[in-house]
């Protein structure tokens, strides 16, 4: 059952009425196509609302437009109240779900606690961590991938379903008597003002580098993409059952992703399938702790993954086994130095975990570009509270913000910088509305985690120089960590009694396993 918040951001719609300055500025595309004055109206009898454009141009109907038939105007939503402080935040991963919940967890005075608003085009909010698990069947969806509705219940965050389209701030234009901080228009024709904003949203797979890629492999960074390899190993799985014929899988790229995806893909299958993994480095996980990496070689190795160092995808084919009336992709390899040659390799399903396309770029307005300061991947510049530079009253967390560290490095794009970020960007919006000094965001690296299979784990953290816990201890290590970083107390109470459930049913599964061995054997 969605909170009484939740409905009212779903529904909160009411007819687009504004100052006819503030229109044409938001909108210079309308007035450019149709004329030079926009005049909004809204009637009583009516649903909806008139768009309408005089034109300076002399015309044989009249001088003024009904665009009803043309062009959609925007709807604006209805914040509940008009006085408090409005707070909009863009994508409901970790930066920005924890961002609204630590805003929620703050005392603030009455007069000025915010109304948060999370926008986010699922309805889902995605522990990326743990998709592996589900390849493996260790986890359910819902409890890696709760409804927003369902966390939110318990709270007074506001959340809408839809995409953001584009980003209107007004934050640095000089003094002005509004505290409006920009509007942003969504997918739906909603139009959002706000007086702080917060960019987290995230990014998305990049595939379109390499010829093929788009159209024969397959992204693992969404829900989505983790039930479409599922469905896609589970029809293999079936085809090949009882076969020689072993399946084929080729993992692009060696980083985390890759190699976690590796991992749990080889020991599904076991000699059912081979495993291949690709990587332009020499070695996998380059950037990784030593022991990390040593530990996935270890499991890489033990499973049969061939691991192809040194070699860059350039293009992508399908090619159709009329035998055995199914169809394979061929992979053309070239080496990244001097010195070896060229491969090609036949897989059945091409997993892609190299590249991200960041999400900002797609907000800038034709007619208003640059209005964020963007790399060249696309992140917002910010200065050290998270507040992205010309504009106070937006800030980025997670994948959205491009912050260096002390030794000029960006920090890295992990779920652990997010969590991090959002704990600050959460306080820093209370000091800024309370007229406080905000705080420089300082990154702690607690260590780094990754899976190896359904109980084959690799820890190294970072107070302890040289550790590494591997194999089942690694596992139950990682698996309480990630159960305390879940979102809201109800969820974790309600994870953490599944897991101990399942945990409990497979002991005893085991134990009478041992038992009929034992038994038999006597």
């Amino acid at each position: 059952m969605m909170s009484s918040p939740a409905l009212a951001a779903s529904s909160s719609l009411l007819p687009f009425n504004c100052r006819e300055k503030h229109c044409a500025g938001l909108f210079p595309s309308f007035s450019r196509r149709c004329g030079t004055k926009i005049t909004l109206s809204a009637s009583s009898q009516q649903k909806g609302f008139r768009f309408a454009i005089a034109s300076s141009a002399p015309r044989s109907n009249g001088s003024v437009k009904d665009l009803s038939e043309a062009e959609t105007a925007p709807q604006l939503y209805s914040w509940p109240d008009k006085k408090k402080p409005r707070i909009c935040i863009l994508g409901g991963g970790f930066g920005g779900l924890y961002t609204a919940l630590r805003l929620e967890s703050l005392e603030w005075p009455d007069d000025k606690k915010p109304q948060v608003l999370l926008v986010d085009q699922s309805e889902r909010f995605v522990f990326k961590p743990m998709l592996y698990e589900l390849l493996t069947g260790e986890v359910d969806a819902w409890e890696i991938a709760p409804r927003f509705s369902d966390l939110l219940a318990n709270t007074s965050v506001l959340f809408h379903q839809d995409k953001a389209k584009l980003l209107y701030p007004s934050d640095h234009y000089g003094p002005t008597q509004s505290s409006l901080g920009g509007t942003v228009l969504l997918e739906s024709g909603l139009l959002v003002e706000y007086d702080w904003l917060v960019l987290a949203l995230g990014a998305e797979s990049k595939l379109d580098v390499v010829p093929g890629a788009v159209e024969f492999a397959l992204p693992f960074s969404t829900l989505e993409d983790a039930h479409k390899v599922d469905r896609k190993l589970k029809t293999l799985e079936r085809k090949n059952f009882r076969k020689e014929s072993l399946i084929r899988v080729v993992v692009v790229g060696c980083g985390y992703s890759g190699v976690e995806l590796a991992a749990t893909v080889s020991e599904r299958l076991q000699d059912r399938g081979i495993v291949q993994a690709i990587n332009v480095e020499t070695t996998i996980c380059p950037n990784a702790p030593p022991g990390n990496r040593e530990a996935a070689i270890k499991v890489l190795t033990s499973r049969k993954v061939e691991l192809l160092l040194g070699y860059v995808v350039h293009c992508i084919r399908r090619a159709v086994d009329a035998e055995h009336d199914s169809e394979k992709y061929i992979l053309e390899l070239q080496p990244a130095q001097r010195g070896s040659q060229s491969q090609t390799v036949e897989a059945d399903l091409v997993l892609w975990t190299v590249g991200n396309k960041y999400l900002l770029p797609k907000l800038e307005p034709e007619d208003r570009p640059h209005e964020l300061p963007l790399n060249a991947r696309g992140q917002a510049e910010t200065d050290e509270n998270l507040r992205v530079k010309g504009h106070p009253r937006i800030f980025a967390v997670g994948d959205s913000c491009a912050l260096r560290e002390s030794n000029g490095r960006l920090l890295p794009a992990t779920a652990q910088v997010a969590f991090q970020q959002a704990d600050f960007a959460g306080w820093n919006l209370w000091a800024a509305i309370n007229d406080r000094p905000l705080l420089p965001f300082k990154f702690q690296n607690l260590g780094e985690m990754i899976t190896l299979g359904r109980n084959d784990a690799a820890i190294s953290p970072s107070f302890i120089e040289g550790l590494t816990l591997e194999g089942p201890i690694g596992h139950t290590a990682r698996k309480l960590a990630y159960l305390i970083r879940l979102p809201t107390d109800e969820h974790r109470l309600k994870v953490g009694i599944s897991w101990l459930t399942k945990s409990a049913i497979d002991s005893v599964a085991s134990l009478q396993s041992t038992l009929t061995k034992v038994l038999s054997n006597s």
